[in-house]
């Protein structure tokens, strides 16, 4: 499976703002972001030029990939099926990014960072309506159940103090026991709370 090997941080301080990769660490003085708000390497101090539209486009497309972790042929894939649905394109592909079953398991705080409910699905440690489902980029549907195998590890175990109080979207809801899920809805683009333009995504792929 194609991923991401770039370091997290560095991900970060290249979009000059936390996209959130590396979960807890992300909110302490450890932040990379936090330490050194500048682009990595020997010209990240530079004085920045002024920026073309094209290249903010760029820019906006760069830093969705990065927050989901997805390789590019496969982000083209979801743009042209949203752009093929009818209503607003840019709402469209963050609802179906949404979906993926490494972002629900995520959205649900039964991982910390989309990277490591990546790394959960891929063990196998979920079932989608009692079927086992180790593909990160399943996409789930309204009425799908999504259940933590029974005979799973350690970290489950001692996940349940944890998700108290647990902000979950609503268009999610989350049984803490069962450490079940369940999708009530399409996902709210108001709840996604993604700090990027989308529609200069969309208009970036418009253009090529």
């Amino acid at each position: 499976m194609a991923r991401i090997l770039s370091p997290k941080c560095k991900q970060c301080r290249r979009e000059g703002k936390k996209l959130f990769l590396k979960g807890e660490r992300c909110y302490t003085v450890k932040c990379s972001v936090a330490r050194r708000a500048y682009a990595p390497g020997q010209h990240g101090q530079a004085k920045r030029m002024r920026v073309s539209e094209y290249a903010m486009q760029l820019r906006e497309k760069q830093k969705v990939k990065r927050i989901y972790g997805i390789l590019e042929k496969q982000f083209r894939k979801y743009y042209e099926e949203a752009a093929r649905m009818k209503g607003d394109t840019g709402n469209i592909l963050v609802g179906i990014l949404e979906k993926r079953l490494d972002n629900v398991v995520y959205r649900s705080g039964l991982g910390t960072s989309r990277n490591q409910a990546r790394q959960l699905v891929n063990h196998g440690h979920f079932r989608v309506n009692g079927k086992r489902v180790d593909i990160p980029s399943f996409i789930v549907k309204e009425g799908d159940v999504i259940s933590v195998k029974k005979d799973t590890s350690a970290y489950f175990k001692n996940l349940r103090e944890n998700l108290k109080g647990a902000q979950v979207p609503s268009w999610l809801n989350l049984d803490e026991k069962k450490l079940e899920i369940k999708v009530n809805a399409k996902p709210n683009e108001k709840e996604t709370d993604l700090d990027v333009n989308i529609h200069q995504v969309v208009e970036y792929y418009s253009k090529i």
